[in-house]
């Protein structure tokens, strides 16, 4: 068995390393490229300034748009946990008609690519004179934020014992308060969890954005593709520049998510023994 294994594991970890040495290689032409002077048949610039940054700062009004990011992205967060966090809790506490093609439902979104409803989406925002704007933005974020938020938060309220809503309300506390006084506590890590989640996947996400964004609500990876589409008018160290804040800016917020969230509490669900 280990004679038969060897080769597979070294396959495995030489593919893992081709892959990592094409990503370092990448990355890393983008990031000298964007300290580079000019770069045109070396294999090093011929000499390095930080002044791309500071041009694309200004030209690509890079201030105002990391604001609209954080404005969509927070609004994006905050509607959908208020939408999806009692949702879930019906869906992890009732049985009822339906409950299973509901799920399903909740999972389109996310496992569809954004574009085959995107489309259709902002048709329906253009039609209503929500496209273009802040709104129009954040609605179209949320419809594959909030089934996000529901299945996140699920396994969470699932592995909540339901004695202690039943003490509660052998104590006389009603629905509201055993909502807000005893499940929120216990649903602070689940929420924190879906909240990042959340965050990070709506800065990220292009497609939605793109196709309901205006000059004044787009995002960052938004703009980092007009840069790209205009890459012939401005030079090419000003776009990498551009590339090399947006791709800090997730890596900030994934090193945040990972810090405060167990990829394995999103698939954990708890069943009591029968």
């Amino acid at each position: 068995m280990r004679l038969t294994a060897r080769p597979v594991v070294w396959l495995t970890w030489g593919a893992l390393a081709f892959f990592m040495l094409n990503l370092a290689g990448i990355v890393g032409a983008v990031v000298t490229n964007s300290f580079a002077e000019t770069w045109f048949g070396s294999w090093l610039p011929d000499g390095y300034t930080g002044k791309w940054y500071g041009e694309a700062w200004r030209d690509y009004r890079l201030l105002d748009v990391l604001v609209v990011t954080f404005q969509v992205a927070i609004s994006v967060v905050v509607v959908s946990v208020l939408i999806g966090v009692p949702t879930a809790y019906a869906l992890a506490r009732r049985d009822f008609p339906g409950k299973k093609l509901l799920n399903v439902l909740f999972l389109l979104p996310i496992l569809m690519p954004p574009m085959t409803y995107g489309i259709p989406l902002a048709t329906v925002l253009y039609k209503f004179h929500l496209a273009g704007s802040m709104a129009g933005v954040i609605a179209a974020n949320l419809v594959p934020a909030v089934p996000f938020v529901v299945l996140t938060m699920t396994p969470f309220i699932e592995q909540i014992d339901t004695k202690i809503e039943s003490a509660a309300r052998m104590c006389g506390a009603s629905t509201f308060a055993i909502f807000t006084r005893v499940l929120a506590p216990l649903l602070v890590p689940g929420v924190l969890a879906a909240s990042i989640l959340v965050l990070v996947r709506t800065v990220g996400m292009f497609e939605l954005t793109f196709l309901t964004a205006g000059p004044a609500s787009q995002t960052l990876v938004v703009s980092l593709y007009e840069a790209m589409s205009s890459a012939g008018i401005r030079p090419q160290q000003m776009v990498d520049s551009m590339a090399v804040i947006y791709t800090g800016s997730m890596l900030v917020l994934l090193v945040i998510a990972l810090r405060f969230v167990n990829p394995t509490q999103l698939v954990t669900r708890l069943k009591d023994p029968a």
